[in-house]
Order: C-alpha cells, then sequence, then structure tokens
C-alpha cells in the first residue's frame, strides 16, 4: 500500500524557494515546471476552460431531488410496454391465460449458472420441435432468509434474468414475444414465450 505524500511544512517549503532561486538552469531553453498546485497555463492557442459549474449545497437529512421518470419500472410494467410483434388477437387471448402452452420448464430453485444453458437448451429444442407457446417458470424469487439487519434486498433474480436472455443471443432471433404469464399459469413467477416459425 503506497503512502499519500505528506506534503511541504512552511519552513521546507520556505527552504525549497531559496535553493530553487539559487539554482542555475542546465536547460534555459526548457520551461520551468510550475508549483505543484498552480493549475496549468492554457496552451497558446486554446482558449481557457471554463470554471465547472458549482454543486448545489446538500445537507445531510435533506431528501434528495427525485429522477426524472420516477422509479424504474418493474419487470412486468417493461414487459407490458414492449411492442407487440406478434398477432395481436393471439396476443390478448395469451394474457388473458386462453392459450394453452405447449411444453414448460421449471427454472426456480437453479442458479443462474445452472439456469442458463437449461434455458437455452429448452427454447432451441422447443423451437426445432415446432412449437410456438412455452411457458418459463421462474418463481417469484424468496425473501431474505431474517438474519441481520432490515436491508432492502432485490428479489427473484431468475425473474429479472430470463427475459434478458431471452432477448440477446442466441434466443434473440427465434423469440418473438415475451409476455408475464396469466395467474392459471403461474402470474408474476412465469413467462410466456411466444417463438417463431421453423
Amino acid at each position: 500500500m503506497a503512502r499519500r505524500p505528506r506534503g511541504l511544512r512552511p519552513e521546507e517549503e520556505d527552504l525549497w524557494h531559496r535553493v530553487a532561486r539559487s539554482a542555475t538552469p542546465l536547460h534555459p531553453a526548457r520551461p520551468k515546471p510550475e508549483h505543484p498546485l498552480t493549475p496549468p497555463a492554457p496552451k497558446p492557442g486554446q482558449p481557457p476552460k471554463p470554471d465547472p459549474a458549482p454543486l448545489p449545497v446538500f445537507r445531510i437529512g435533506q431528501s434528495a431531488s427525485p429522477t426524472p421518470g420516477g422509479a424504474a419500472p418493474s419487470r412486468a410494467e417493461g414487459l407490458a410496454a414492449a411492442p407487440v410483434r406478434m398477432d395481436r388477437k393471439a396476443f390478448v387471448r395469451l394474457s388473458r391465460g386462453k392459450l394453452a402452452p405447449e411444453a414448460r420448464i421449471d427454472l426456480h430453485g437453479m442458479t443462474l449458472a445452472e439456469a442458463h444453458p437449461e434455458l437455452i437448451r429448452f427454447i432451441l429444442g422447443s423451437h426445432g420441435a415446432g412449437r410456438r407457446l412455452v411457458l418459463v417458470i421462474t418463481g417469484k424469487g424468496r425473501d431474505g432468509d431474517g438474519e441481520g439487519p432490515l436491508f432492502p434486498q432485490r428479489r427473484g433474480i431468475l425473474r429479472r434474468q430470463v427475459p434478458q436472455w431471452l432477448n440477446t443471443p442466441p434466443l434473440g432471433g427465434i423469440v418473438m414475444q415475451v409476455a408475464q404469464a396469466h395467474r392459471r399459469h403461474g402470474g408474476e413467477g412465469a413467462f410466456y414465450v411466444y417463438l417463431r416459425r421453423v
């Protein structure tokens, strides 16, 4: 671990200036080094940099200003706001739970490292078999174990990650639509995945 330089005491700085004034430069054509605490002078032909805008005053206990647009949308809101790329009538039936999935995979209880290859295998296999609608069950995520202080925890890592996996290679090219499942098929803990035709 490197030590931070402590800086010069006033008597050391005074001694340094006396020695520097009495020294003769070896290369008088070179520019003189500036004091380390003074800002560098602008190069000729360059406009000087404007001073940065001052930061607003913030006091402890003061609430921060809200971010534009409010909080980040939930996964369900994000999926609901996604454009519909499949047949609209079929999508309405799908969102009402009136279309039955042709196959399902249950990922809950798996780690990310276990779930990702299983999801890829399942989706590619379903697409190869000519299936159009499959159900991916992620679970809602579990609460913390109750030990230790109460810190806010994000639940459902699979529930957040699976839609991203479905929209990126190698699955993004064959997945047409991802939607949150109806209550009868798992609700918030599952996703409908509508696949493109083979």
